[in-house]
């Protein structure tokens, strides 16, 4: 699935569309960075509620394709900068991080 299909997916809104013709292969939901870095899989997408600048740094160390910001939470201005120069795709979404990794998971696994 394509990026550019998440906000479709998760009823979500863009905050940087950057990336939306990658390739989306898996999902990864945490909170725990240490965890984003050891464990998140290439070409995923980090569903989350860390909406600050090294979510952003930690998804371009991991090789996320996007961030999933849940429960409506704001993204502040350095991290939708940080986003921008590295051309990494953040989406916010009120759905919480459950019914996004269910949505997320039943998409990825239908092909």
């Amino acid at each position: 699935m394509k990026v550019s299909e998440l906000e479709a997916l998760l009823d979500g809104r863009w905050v940087h569309a950057g990336g939306r013709e990658q390739e989306v292969s898996a999902g990864f939901t945490s909170d725990l960075l240490s965890d984003v870095m050891a464990n998140a899989p290439e070409n995923s997408v980090l569903v989350t509620i860390q909406a600050h600048k090294n979510t952003v740094a930690v998804a371009g160390l991991a090789g996320i394709v996007t961030l999933v910001i849940c429960s409506n939470r704001p993204v502040p201005d350095d991290m939708r900068a940080a986003a921008e120069q590295e051309g990494l795709g953040i989406l916010t979404t009120a759905l919480n991080q459950f019914e996004t990794s269910g949505r997320l998971y039943r998409r990825l696994h239908a092909e």
